[in-house]
């Protein structure tokens, strides 16, 4: 299906019917927001309650489905993004599908708040999403005297969002990490290798993503598989720094590397051997998979640099459930 939108004048809005249809948001990843453009991932549900089935339209380009209220404290509105107001000025063709939700289920997607509003200003703000069931457009019937309306929607709970000035460079360029606890900056400690494994593996199953990735190397990570040596090896040092970025945020989502950041429901260290520069420690995890739990056995290698040791590298061996 398509559709033609041509946008147009902004005015009164109209709320959906419907209540037993919720909309909520929550943060995907919670942690610590810089003004950096380190993107804010947002989870939106739709949950249907009711008794029927609810449809709705969802467009590709969720920005003619939803839309950021993003304000300050003194509930000041935030300008939106550059982007989205060119996306939505342009007479294009949007494409969408309907989506059906059953009773007693709910439907969620992921989007990125920097892609709908300007966050230029580090300070505290109130965020809350529209979605549009009919899609984002204006109505060209007039209501009242001389005014229009929006399409109908719905709104979700609010969100509180922190967005701190710019991080201290940490080591490999990155931003220094700070802990989500006690919102003091991590610093790498002398750890011995198997007290540096045990508090990325508590970390993980804390998940505390700051804490995992602070024991990483993640230049080594990166150029242990070929094609990404090459890339890494022709590319700038800001090149370089977006790949580590890139790398990092993959890693906590799983796409790459994933054996590294699944959570072990349990683990016990078996051996630790290390020299004055290199160093293994192997680790016997068990994850719940199901009904079974799957045992592994983790070989973490580590290097020490300026008294530091970090994990550059893993290998793993299935050993099966029980």
């Amino acid at each position: 299906m398509i559709l033609v939108l041509v946008m147009g004048i902004l005015s009164v809005p109209v709320f959906a019917d419907g209540h037993d249809i919720g909309l909520s948001i929550r943060y995907f990843d919670k942690r610590i927001y810089y003004l950096a453009e380190d993107p804010i991932f947002v989870q939106i549900t739709i949950a249907n309650t009711g008794p029927s089935p609810y449809r709705f339209v969802l467009a590709d380009d969720r920005a003619f489905s939803i839309n950021f209220e993003v304000r300050t404290m003194t509930n000041l509105p935030v300008n939106p993004a550059e982007t989205l107001v060119r996306r939505r000025t342009n007479n294009a063709q949007v494409f969408f599908r309907e989506i059906t939700v059953e009773s007693g289920e709910s439907f969620s997607f992921t989007e990125n708040l920097r892609n709908y509003t300007l966050l230029d200003k580090s300070g505290a703000y109130v965020v809350q999403v529209r979605m549009y069931p009919e899609l984002y457009r204006m109505v060209t019937t007039p209501v009242g005297t001389g005014g229009y309306r929006e399409t109908s929607y719905l709104e979700s709970n609010r969100l509180s969002l922190n967005i701190r000035p710019p991080a201290l460079q940490g080591p490999g360029g990155l931003p220094q990490a700070m802990d989500m606890e006690t919102n003091a900056n991590l610093v790498r400690e002398k750890l011995p290798p198997d007290q540096v494994v045990n508090y990325i593996l508590t970390a993980r199953q804390k998940s505390q993503w700051e804490k995992f990735f602070l024991y990483l190397d993640l230049e080594a990570m990166i150029v242990r598989d070929a094609p990404r040596q090459r890339q890494w090896l022709a590319e700038s040092e800001e090149g370089r720094l977006r790949m580590l970025a890139r790398y990092r945020d993959e890693l906590q989502k799983e796409v790459t590397d994933g054996e590294i950041a699944t959570i072990p429901m349990e683990f016990t260290i078996e051996r630790t051997t290390y020299s004055a520069e290199e160093g293994t420690v192997s680790v016997l995890e068990k994850f719940k998979t199901g009904n079974y739990i799957e045992r592994k056995r983790y070989t973490y290698y580590l290097r020490q640099r300026d008294d530091v040791w970090t994990i550059v590298d893993y290998t793993v061996l299935n050993l099966g459930t029980e």
